[in-house]
Order: structure tokens, then sequence, then C-alpha cells
């Protein structure tokens, strides 16, 4: 088995093409080899949340996801969550008019879950919510801002 595979996808609405060692992991690929550096690198073994990225529209924990398995898949970072002049998303601006933010380790994975949680277009009791948020881990702000920033972006839809 070679221990190079081309790897084919889309990386916030652009087409990719790259060779990945197959033993790489999506976090990997994406901080590397396209320098998107709100994939964080946090515990490493899928646990905190600071890594997650939305593929196919679903939230994965892009450290425990090798960057093969990425092939022919549609990648969301939040890079990608900004408008074509840079503007905010609902999601993100919900989060800064919320103070969501603190250190900001953690937000990235949040964002996105966020937005996964938005597109959804459900309706969500807190205890909803704060088990779709679960997966996340923050130090800083208790959850409740972020929990308020979620519950806002989704009575919106």
């Amino acid at each position: 088995m070679s221990q190079w595979a081309l790897v084919r996808c889309i990386i916030n609405g652009k087409p990719t093409e790259t060779m990945v060692d197959v033993r790489a992991s999506l976090t990997d690929l994406l901080r590397n080899e396209y320098r998107l550096t709100s994939v964080k690198k946090g515990c490493e073994v899928g646990e905190c949340g600071a890594c997650t990225v939305l593929i196919n529209g679903e939230s994965v924990n892009s450290c425990i996801y090798l960057a093969v398995w990425a092939d022919g898949k549609e990648i969301l970072t939040v890079e990608g969550l900004t408008g074509a002049q840079g503007e905010l998303s609902d999601v993100q601006q919900a989060f800064v008019d919320e103070g969501a933010i603190q250190c900001g380790f953690c937000t990235p994975g949040f964002l996105l879950t966020a937005h996964e949680i938005a597109q959804s277009g459900k309706p969500y009791t807190d205890d909803e919510l704060r088990k779709l948020l679960s997966g996340h881990l923050c130090r800083c702000t208790g959850y409740e801002n972020i929990l308020r920033a979620v519950r806002k972006v989704v009575s919106r839809k």
C-alpha cells in the first residue's frame, strides 16, 4: 500500500486536490496545506471540539478523521462562514453580540456546530441545545453566553 493518496474535495467552496500521507489527520491537512488555522489542535483524541469542521454539513472532529476520508466531500471551516466582502455570518455576529468569545480557542468549533444547528431549521429547547453543544470544551465563558448566541441564531430561522 502506498503511503500517499490523492484527495480531491471542496474546502470552503473551492475544489482542491492534494497528495496526503494516508496517516495524516484532516486537521493536519487543513492547517498545514491550506493554512486554515481556525481548525485548532486541542486534545487530538476527539473530545474537546476545537478541531470541529463540517463535512457535508455535519460536525466532525477533524483530529480523528483521516484526510483520505475527505476525498469527494465538502468541508467547511470558519474561514468559509464569512461573506465575500468579509462580513460576518449570522452565527458569528450572534457570538459577538452575546459576548460568547473570550480567549477564542474553542470558538471556531462552537461556531461550526452552531451553524449546523441553525441550518437544520428545527426549534430546540435549551436542554437540547446544551446537549448538541456538549462536545465542546470551553474554559472561559461558562457556556451561558454561547447558549444565548446559539439560541439567538436558531430563533431567527
